[in-house]
C-alpha cells in the first residue's frame, strides 16, 4: 500500500468523523447535520470554496492546483443513510432510530474528505478539483435534483468519478467494469379495485387478493418467456397490501416492486407486457387495474478509456496486483449513472475487510478503506491534472 502521507497522518481524524457520521444517520435530502459537517471540514482544510444547498442538502469544494488550467476533475461521494434499525453492534452504532449507514456512505463521505484534506494541503496538479458530496442517492433523486439545480453548468466537470464500497473481505481489492456496470431501474405501482364482501360471501365479491395472487404469477413469467435469455433483467415484486379484518374480502389492493435491465429497450418490452397482463387481468376479472412506472436509475455506463485512468491510479495507491478490470455488471443501481449521463467518467467498487452484505441491518464497513479510497481518489485528480 501506497497511502498518501496527508492521509496517512488524518487516519486517526477520518475514522473519528466516519465514527460520527455512523452514530447520527440522515436519510436522503435530510442530511442536514452532515452537509453542515461536510461544509465545516472542507473551510478547515483551506478548501478555496465551499457551495451549500445545492439539491437541497447538497456541498460542492473547489480546490484549485498549484497551476490554475482548466481542466477540471470531479470526485462524488454520497451521503445519505437507510430506513433501517441497526443490528450491527458496534460501539458506535446509530443513535438515530430506525435509520442506519447500511450501506457505507458515512464512509464514502469521509474518504472524500480525506482526498480533499490532500488536495488543499498539497495542490500537487494543474487545473481545479471539483468534490461533489450528494444527497439522496438511495431512490431519492439526490443526483438529478443536483443536476437539475445547475450542478455542472455552475460547476463544470471534465470527467467525475465514483467510488463504492465492497464488502468482500479484501481489504485493498479494486473492481471496474468497463462499458455498462450497472442496471438501470424502474419502480412500478399497480391498483387493483375490486368489490368487497363478506368473507362468508365471496360469490358477492370481485376478490382483490385472488387478482393480485394471479397477477404475481402472470408477471413472473415475463422475464422468462418474453426477454432474450441473453438480455438480463430483473423483475421483482416486492411488496403486496391488501385487506385489514380477518371477515372481509377487500375492495382494493396494491403491488409494488423494481426492473432492473441493462438496456432500455428490454424495460420498454418489460413494462408493455406488464400493462397488457394488467389490461387482460383486470377484463378477466371486471376489476379496474392501474399500473404507473417510475424511472428511478439510469443504466451506469463507464467510459472504457477513463476506467483505465482510474485502474492507474489505484494501481499507484493499492499496487498494480490489487486493481482488476473484470468485474461483471452489476444488477443492483446507482444514481450516479445520472452524472455520467451528462460528464463521461467511471465508478469503481473498493473491497474491505467487513463481508455482510450491503443493505443489512449487520453491515460493518472496513474502516482501513477510509484511507485506502481518499489516497486512490486524490492521486486520480494529480495523474488526471498532472504537473507539467
Amino acid at each position: 500500500m501506497n497511502i498518501l502521507p496527508v492521509i496517512q497522518a488524518a487516519e486517526p481524524e477520518l475514522r473519528e468523523l466516519y465514527q460520527d457520521l455512523h452514530r447520527h444517520p440522515e436519510i436522503g435530502f435530510e442530511e442536514t447535520r452532515t452537509s453542515k459537517i461536510v461544509a465545516e471540514k472542507l473551510t478547515e482544510y483551506g478548501v478555496d470554496e465551499v457551495h451549500t444547498g445545492l439539491g437541497k442538502t447538497g456541498v460542492i469544494g473547489i480546490i484549485h492546483g498549484k497551476s490554475r488550467g482548466n481542466r477540471r476533475v470531479g470526485l462524488r461521494a454520497d451521503m445519505d443513510a437507510l430506513p433501517i434499525h441497526e443490528a450491527s453492534g458496534v460501539e458506535f452504532s446509530s443513535q438515530n432510530s430506525g435509520k442506519m449507514h447500511a450501506c457505507g456512505h458515512d464512509g464514502h463521505t469521509t474518504m472524500l474528505l480525506g482526498a480533499a484534506k490532500h488536495l488543499a494541503a498539497t495542490r500537487e496538479f494543474d487545473g481545479t478539483a471539483i468534490m461533489i458530496f450528494q444527497p439522496a442517492e438511495e431512490g431519492l433523486g439526490g443526483a438529478r435534483q443536483m443536476i437539475a439545480d445547475g450542478l455542472f453548468e455552475q460547476f463544470p466537470c471534465d470527467e467525475v468519478y465514483g467510488m463504492h464500497n465492497y464488502p468482500n473481505g479484501k481489504p485493498g481489492q479494486f473492481d471496474i467494469c468497463k462499458g455498462v456496470a450497472m442496471a438501470g431501474a424502474d419502480f412500478f405501482d399497480i391498483e387493483i379495485k375490486g368489490l368487497g364482501s363478506h368473507a362468508a360471501m365471496p360469490q358477492a365479491s370481485k376478490d382483490t387478493v385472488v387478482i393480485a395472487s394471479a397477477l404475481v404469477g402472470q408477471l413472473q413469467t415475463i422475464v422468462s418467456r418474453n426477454v432474450a435469455p441473453l438480455d438480463s433483467c430483473v423483475m421483482s415484486v416486492t411488496q403486496i397490501h391488501a385487506g385489514s379484518a380477518y371477515n372481509v374480502v377487500p375492495e382494493h389492493a396494491t403491488l409494488n416492486g423494481t426492473i432492473r435491465y441493462f438496456k432500455d429497450e428490454v424495460a420498454d418490452l418489460v413494462k408493455e407486457r406488464m400493462t397488457k397482463i394488467c389490461d387482460g387481468l383486470a377484463l378477466a376479472y371486471g376489476a379496474e387495474i392501474k399500473i404507473a412506472f417510475r424511472n428511478i436509475f439510469n443504466v451506469l455506463i463507464n467510459d472504457d478509456k477513463l476506467s483505465d485512468a482510474y485502474m492507474d491510479a489505484a494501481a499507484d495507491i493499492l499496487g498494480p496486483e490489487n486493481v482488476s478490470d473484470d468485474a461483471a455488471p452489476a444488477t443492483g443501481s446507482e444514481d450516479f449513472a445520472d452524472m455520467l449521463q451528462v460528464v463521461p467518467g467511471a465508478y469503481c467498487r473498493i473491497g474491505h475487510t467487513g463481508t455482510i452484505g450491503l443493505h443489512n441491518p449487520a453491515f460493518v464497513l472496513g474502516q482501513e478503506i477510509l484511507t485506502q479510497g481518499a489516497s486512490v481518489m486524490a492521486r486520480l485528480v494529480e495523474k488526471r491534472l498532472a504537473l507539467s
